[in-house]
């Protein structure tokens, strides 16, 4: 008989959610904030934004990223897939065209045989075949934990070039995928995910956010973003603060995987919520009326989430048809203001 590999027993995090809280990651990078002194760093680590930007010339900017975390589903196939697939992400969100990607693969030699590892490549190389770029090649060590990930790079035209931190006021909010992704991986590692929700969770997380290449070429869409370990607030606290504008979100518009909520009252919450929570909590205002699950919605980490877009109320229409095309969520969330006294305000 052939053992089941089931990854998650072998990593103490899941996806996204074993990224470092926001607030511990500002202590980290607080000393190389600094905008260093290169004319052709269009986009760089002075920023919260997806990815870096280089001039090239020519009117092009190359993007670079990289992303990498802990088994997030059992199958090691399917883990290449979505680490693939959440690393090309940080591409798109910022209107670009994936072009390369390497494998970045810590491995637990001792306790996993070399043949699961090479399933996991082969996931990352399956998912890169779909987005159009070839793997390759990588970097490899031997870690108590499995990680697997990508460094990816990709082209934009300038003009194109969709940032975290240029929404503008008035812009409404859409969102691409639902929320909850969090909360079923979590109910899977505790053995209580049904089998029809995890197809769902699968579905969504090997789901390309390519849309994001055509959005890129949209002049109304002023900002964008994609949502993952620090989940939606989180990421659109980092939109407010580096646009210098305040928003108004509506929480019964937020899209919601309908099994997340039944998962939330058998506690299956991520411990990525709460650290997620206690860095940007006090930033935001949620109104008395909002049921009190609500946080653990607004701060589920995200792995390979869909993206928050800022788009001019002129441009909703065509924004609209093309997430509809793209057989995508299409939920506008709420609007973008002047800046008040906190970065978001849930009604």
């Amino acid at each position: 008989m052939t053992e089941t590999i089931q990854l998650t027993k072998y990593s103490h995090g899941a996806g996204c959610g074993c990224k470092i809280a926001p607030q511990v990651l500002d202590t980290i990078l607080k000393s190389n904030l600094a905008a260093p002194d290169d004319k052709n760093l269009l986009v760089g680590n002075s920023s919260k934004d997806d990815a870096a930007a280089y001039d090239i010339g020519n009117g092009m900017a190359l993007i670079s990223t990289t992303d990498f975390f802990m088994p997030i589903v059992d199958d090691p196939f399917s883990f290449g897939r979505i680490a693939g697939a959440n690393a090309i992400s940080d591409v798109y969100a910022m209107g670009g065209r994936p072009i390369l990607a390497i494998a970045i693969l810590g491995w637990p030699v001792d306790k996993l045989a070399p043949g699961v590892a090479q399933q996991v490549v082969e996931g990352a190389r399956s998912i890169c075949a779909e987005a159009g770029i070839a793997l390759a090649g990588g970097h490899s060590i031997d870690n108590p934990e499995p990680i697997f990930g990508l460094a990816v790079n990709g082209l934009v035209r300038i003009e194109h070039l969709k940032r975290n931190s240029t929404a503008q006021p008035g812009d409404l909010l859409f969102l691409t995928k639902p929320i909850g992704i969090g909360l079923l991986s979590t109910a899977q590692k505790k053995g209580l995910l049904q089998e029809d929700d995890l197809q769902t969770m699968m579905k969504q997380l090997m789901q390309l956010n390519s849309v994001g290449e055509k959005l890129g070429s949209l002049p109304g869409v002023h900002a964008m973003t994609d949502v993952t370990g620090f989940g939606l607030m989180g990421h659109l606290v980092e939109m407010c603060e580096g646009s210098r504008l305040s928003a108004t979100v509506h929480y019964l518009q937020i899209p919601i995987i309908p099994a997340a909520e039944k998962y939330l009252a058998m506690g299956a919450i991520p411990g990525g919520t709460q650290r997620n929570w206690a860095s940007y909590g006090q930033k935001l205002q949620l109104a008395k009326d909002l049921p009190p699950t609500a946080m653990n919605i607004l701060a589920d980490p995200q792995t390979n989430g869909g993206l928050l877009i800022a788009v001019d109320k002129k441009s909703e229409k065509e924004l609209r048809d093309i997430l509809t095309a793209s057989q995508l969520t299409c939920a506008m969330i709420g609007e973008l203001t002047e800046q008040r006294e906190l970065p978001a305000y849930v009604r």
